[in-house]
């Protein structure tokens, strides 16, 4: 028995892993897919703002 024991673990991974991939993918688009790229991309924006900005005041 304790070859179950031993693949127990890996199993229950695997299976938390696959579900953890297919809430994933079916989250992915919808009807707030705009609004989360939007919120990407200002997030992006600010960033390189920031780096730009940064790297102005060190020249």
């Amino acid at each position: 028995m304790d070859y179950v024991s031993a693949l127990v673990p890996p199993v229950v991974m695997a299976v938390f892993f696959v579900g953890v991939i297919r809430v994933i993918v079916k989250t992915q688009g919808g009807a707030n897919k705009a609004k989360e790229d939007a919120a990407v991309d200002a997030a992006l924006a600010r960033a390189e703002g920031t780096r730009q900005a940064s790297a102005g005041t060190d020249a």
